[in-house]
Parts: structure tokens; C-alpha cells; sequence
């Protein structure tokens, strides 16, 4: 070897040892965390809030990213990502501004609003996601791909398995059908026939008051009790006198739903369920034969948005802040917050149980077909059934929505939008339980803040499941005073909706909070 091909050898060997010791740093992600701190959500909520303000339009959402427990700001420049890092949170610059993601919203809304579809803006990807369902085929198909062609790096497509419809239902519940939660053993228990024995309201097994107790197969008044709750209302005579629980089954106009959350109203004690199931019945009672009426409905809007508020016909009733785990126990509730991407929920209902997984975006638009557009929804990938409308979705303490409608099943899976609860509190003047948990957060800006946007702009629409809590998305005023402020952003959470931010919630916005409230 000559000297000169050693020189070549040798420059090469050097050349490699300078891109060994480059190359990290020229494939490092642009949102690169070695120097992020971790933060519990509390205190990710209240800093990304500070954050967001100081970013104004430079700004493009934020999420809490729950398996490293940091706090992810998308920014469009790098020296919007400086001061970021500086706070201690993961800068990610990103192509598409909050502008851009909403007007493409905007676009689909009247482009490409086509039945079994579903949009929200997913502060992960940066993109307006857009979820088709098995329908979604020929002329529709073309439809909704001639628009989103057109906005391609700003938009994503996926395909669902199943079909977008609003989860009330009219068939009895099979008790410990599709991993509900206790239903099967509340089918034991209730076995016996029901007849008069526990169920003082008359032919409903143990759960004669209300989908409660041990009787979730309904005994004699039938099969429709179904999977509906094995909480601690207990038999008919105890659930008669102190109300369901949040996921028990309620029966009206032949439609079976869930409750959703026990409230009072002016001291007056109420619950909150979907308000397609409001508009079918203006009674309700908690056996499917119609023997023990519970309440009558005040308030139902749907389709502008998707919540009901039923007064208990006993104004004597006491009706717990609880959530019916159907295993025997129930969940306390003291509050209401607003949901945030990532999020880990729980929900349950009469004909799943209590099934859980995680919010996957805000403000939702779904297109739930013959004329039903709703916009304002929570997106999970948490499962639900027929019969389950209503039920409750809760984050620990923490109240969040109301189930409305999705597509799939608790087999296959699927996904379930939800209404904010905040919403309905904050429409119907109702306050959580007695009111000593708070109605819903006063004005701190729900979790997915300005990344949520997107899901329409327009609240409400003609959808049965409607969202639309929109930018009126704010509590009745949370006793737990948390945060306050924030851009909720594009489309309907709005400026004011809940408490910030659930649990390890990954808002992906202006969740208001202040550190130390538990889940806020």
C-alpha cells in the first residue's frame, strides 16, 4: 500500500470517527427531550397553559405524554422551541399551524361531511385525523378522499371496522356478554327470578329501584336490566330511596340507556344522561316493565348536543356522587373535569359494564348519518355497546363524559365518543352529586386547548350523539377551583370548559390546573 492510498485510508478512518460522533445528533428527533424535567399533570397542565399564552400563534397545541411524564408543546419555530425547553418541556416543531389544522376542518365540515365519518385535530401527529367507518364506500368514499387529497400533510385517513351509531338500546342486556364488568355474577344473583323479594319496585329481582345491586340480569321484570350495574344502590327499596348510580340501567319509551352522573340542581336531586335518550321517553324508571319510575326529564338537547337531566320524582331522593364499578363497589365522585388527549378513562354502563382506555382526541366531529352531524365530542378508543348511551366516563374522581355513540363493540373494539360533562353541567346549572364536588371546573381550559380544535367549529350540528359543548364547554363552577384561563382553541371545547386536566391526562391544549387538586 502507497503512501498516498494510505493518506486516503487514513483521512476516510477519520472522516468515519468525526460521523460516529455526529451522527447522534443528526438523527435526533427535533423534539428531542435528554433535557425535559418530568412532571406530574397538575403541574404540566398549569405550565402549559403559561406556555401557550407566552406562544400565542407560534403555538400549535401541546399533549402531556404519560409514559415519560413530560409535557410535549408543538411549536412552528425554533425559537419558539427554545424558550420552551427552557420550562423544562419537549419543544416539537411542527409543520402545520393551528390555523392550518382548523381550516382543514372546516374543509371536511363542507367537503366532505359524509355519513360515518369522524374527524378531530391529534396533537401527536399534528394532522386533522380523519376516522371512516365500514360504510364509508363508492360514491362516498370518493367524496371524502377528493377532499382529503387535496389536503395531504395536514390530514390522515384511517378505516373503522365498524358503523358509527349512537349506543341506546331496545333489547334486553345479556348479562356477562362482551367482558362486562360483574354482569355476570349480578346474572347470578339475580337468577332466582327476581319476583317481589329484594325489589320493592316490583319485579326487577334484586335490582327492583334500578339496575343496582345484585340483579343485573332484571329477574322477572326481564332481561333488559342486563349487565346494568351491581353497585351499591343495592335492591329496589334501597336504590328507590337513595338513587342509582352512574352506569345503572334506566328504562323509557322502550329505549334502554345508562346514567350517567347523579347531580342536583338548586338542591333539587337530578342525573345526566345522553340526551338521545332524553328525547325518547320523558320518563324514566329503573325496571324495564315500567313499575319503579325514578325521575322525569327537564332538560334534553339533542341534537345541538348530546346530554339530558332527569329530576328524580322524589325530591327526598339521595342520590350519591357515585360511580357503579359493577363488581359490588362504587367510584366517588367530586368533581368534573375536562378531558385531555391521552387521557386514562373508565366507563360504565348496563350492557358493558366498566370497560377503560384512553381519550384520543377533543372536539370531535361525528357524521353519525341521516342529517345527525355532531360536533364538540370526546374520541376514545374505550368500548361500548347498544344500551350503554349515557353511562358514565370518569377518570378516578374526576366526572368527564356521557357516552354517546362510536363504532365497534367490546369484542372487537372500536371507538366512543363521549359528551363533556362539563357541558351539560354547565348548561343545565346542575353541580356534581350535593354540590360539595363542584359542577365542572370553572373557566380553566380543557385539555387538548388549542390542538383539539378542529372538530368542527360549530358546537352542536344536527347529530343525535351531539358534543356541543363547545366553547361554552366551562363547569357550573368546580368546587374544587382549579386553573382557570386558556385557549381551548379550535372548535368547540371552547374558552371555558373544565378543570384542566384528568389524572395523566395528555392534554393536548390549555388544560387549566393547579398543581396539588388531585387529578387537576
Amino acid at each position: 500500500m502507497n503512501k498516498r492510498t494510505l493518506a486516503i485510508s487514513g483521512a476516510a478512518v477519520a472522516a468515519l470517527g468525526a460521523a460516529a460522533i455526529l451522527l447522534p445528533n443528526a438523527n435526533a428527533n427535533p423534539d428531542e427531550t435528554s433535557g425535559a424535567k418530568t412532571f406530574s399533570s397538575p403541574v404540566a397542565v398549569k405550565l402549559a397553559r403559561s406556555l401557550a399564552a407566552d406562544l400565542g400563534d407560534n403555538g400549535a397545541g401541546w399533549y402531556y405524554d404519560n409514559a415519560n411524564r413530560q409535557l410535549v408543546m408543538n411549536v412552528m419555530d425554533e425559537d419558539s422551541a427554545e424558550g420552551v425547553r427552557a420550562k423544562g418541556a419537549v419543544a416539537k416543531v411542527v409543520s402545520n399551524s393551528m390555523e392550518d389544522l382548523k381550516a382543514a376542518t372546516k374543509t371536511l365540515s363542507s367537503d366532505a361531511s359524509v355519513p360515518g365519518t369522524a374527524w378531530s385535530i391529534d396533537p401527536v401527529t399534528n394532522k386533522v385525523q380523519v376516522t371512516a367507518d365500514r360504510t364509508v364506500t363508492g360514491a362516498k368514499w370518493a367524496m371524502l378522499t377528493k377532499a382529503t387529497d387535496q389536503m395531504e400533510g395536514t390530514v390522515s385517513v384511517k378505516r373503522s371496522q365498524g358503523e358509527f351509531k349512537k349506543f341506546d338500546g331496545e333489547e334486553a342486556a345479556q348479562p356477562g356478554d362482551n367482558g362486562g364488568a360483574g354482569a355476570g355474577d349480578a346474572a347470578g344473583d339475580a337468577g332466582a327470578a327476581g319476583g317481589a323479594d329484594d325489589a320493592g319496585a316490583g319485579g326487577a329481582g334484586d335490582a327492583g329501584a334500578g339496575g343496582a345491586g345484585d340483579a343485573g340480569a332484571g329477574g322477572a321484570a326481564g332481561g333488559e336490566q342486563g349487565a346494568g350495574g351491581a353497585g351499591d344502590a343495592g335492591g329496589g327499596g334501597d336504590a328507590a330511596a337513595g338513587g342509582l348510580d352512574g352506569g345503572d340501567a334506566i328504562f323509557g319509551g322502550g329505549a334502554r340507556c345508562s346514567l350517567g352522573f347523579n347531580v342536583s340542581v338548586d338542591g333539587a336531586p337530578g342525573f345526566l344522561t345522553a340526551g338521545h335518550c332524553g328525547n325518547a321517553s320523558q320518563t324514566w324508571t329503573s325496571d324495564e316493565a315500567g313499575a319503579q319510575q325514578v325521575g322525569t326529564v327537564q332538560d334534553s338537547q339533542f341534537p345541538a348536543s348530546d346530554f339530558a337531566l332527569v329530576m328524580y320524582d322524589d325530591a327526598t331522593t339521595q342520590a350519591s356522587s357515585t360511580v357503579d364499578l359493577q363488581d359490588g363497589s362504587t367510584q366517588e365522585i367530586g368533581r368534573a373535569v375536562e378531558a385531555s388527549v391521552g387521557l386514562k378513562v373508565q366507563r360504565s354502563g348496563s350492557t358493558t359494564g366498566v370497560t377503560d382506555g384512553t381519550v384520543t382526541g377533543l372536539n370531535a366531529t361525528v357524521n353519525y348519518g341521516n342529517g345527525d352531524i355532531v360536533n364538540g365530542l370526546i374520541q376514545t378508543d374505550v368500548c361500548a355497546e347498544p344500551g350503554d348511551s349515557g353511562g358514565a366516563m370518569f377518570a378516578e374522581d374526576a366526572a368527564v363524559g356521557l357516552t354517546s355513540g362510536g363504532s365497534g363493540d367490546c369484542t372487537q373494539g372500536g371507538e366512543t365518543f363521549f359528551q363533556p360533562v362539563t357541558g351539560a353541567l354547565e348548561a343545565t346549572g346542575a353541580v356534581i352529586g350535593a354540590g360539595d364536588g363542584g359542577a365542572g371546573g370553572g373557566d380553566a381550559a380543557g385539555g387538548a386547548g388549542d390542538a383539539a380544535g378542529g372538530a368542527g367549529d360549530a358546537a352542536g350540528g344536527a347529530g343525535d350523539a351531539a358534543g356541543g359543548a363547545g366553547d361554552a364547554a366551562g363547569g357550573a363552577g368546580d368546587a374544587s377551583a382549579v386553573g382557570g384561563g386558556g385557549d381551548q382553541g379550535a372548535g368547540g371545547a371552547g374558552d371555558a370548559s373544565g378543570p384542566g386536566d384528568p389524572g395523566a391526562a395528555a392534554g393536548a391544549g390549555d388544560t387549566g390546573s393547579d398543581a396539588g387538586q388531585g387529578l387537576n
